[in-house]
């Protein structure tokens, strides 16, 4: 089958699932339509050089993304936290088994993209100003794999991120700008438009 075939296939899952009174939550839906997105990129050119975050085994994997989304939340970076730690030869912690087992080669290997393949992590690596993004033409066209318009993805730039909080409920807006100068503003950009967004695919 081909990636478009197998994305139809889904969608006729989702359709199925819906009718059986057991629909799937958009979520995971995401995470299914992303799996198939990936076949594609990778049919169409794409480099499938190996996830290096596949490497760790399951507790460093665990210790490591757990060091990343602390980094975050003190508005860290973590790569640069870890690098630093190397040049001053300070203890890394929990992580200082990639220093050890794993070292700067593969440290470098690791881009944001990677994290993806970890949906249950998407907090992780939250957008900042000047963070580079593609996103989809979903987000103000409608598009359909069978249809005259199809997904395409733009090149564009964080200028701004906002978190909106209502109570106990909150969302992120986040304004975005093209190449061409052109801004545009993506609204839950975590919570329902993260299909329609990702980080540059190497």
């Amino acid at each position: 089958m081909t990636p478009d075939e197998i994305e139809a296939a889904l969608q006729a899952a989702f359709k199925s699932c819906d009718v059986a009174s057991c629909p799937l939550t958009d979520r995971q839906k995401q995470i299914l339509l992303q799996a198939v997105e990936q076949i594609q990129g990778n049919s169409n050119g794409v480099s499938d050089i190996a996830n290096p975050l596949d490497d760790l085994t399951a507790e460093e994997l665990e210790a490591f993304l757990q060091f990343v989304k602390t980094q975050e939340q003190y508005n860290r970076t973590w790569k640069v936290q870890l690098l630093n730690d190397w040049l001053h030869e300070n203890d890394s912690g929990e992580v200082q088994f990639i220093r050890e087992r794993y070292g700067l080669q593969w440290l470098n290997r690791v881009q944001s993209y990677h994290f993806d393949k970890y949906a249950y992590f998407e907090d992780a690596l939250k957008l900042r100003l000047g963070d580079r993004i593609e996103i989809s033409n979903a987000l103000w066209e409608w598009v359909q794999d069978d249809g005259p318009c199809k997904r395409e993805w733009f090149p564009c730039i964080v200028i701004q991120v906002d978190e909106i909080r209502d109570g106990n409920d909150s969302c992120t807006n986040c304004v975005v700008r093209f190449y061409n100068g052109g801004e545009y503003e993506i609204q839950g950009i975590y919570e329902w438009n993260r299909y329609n967004w990702r980080w540059p695919q190497k």
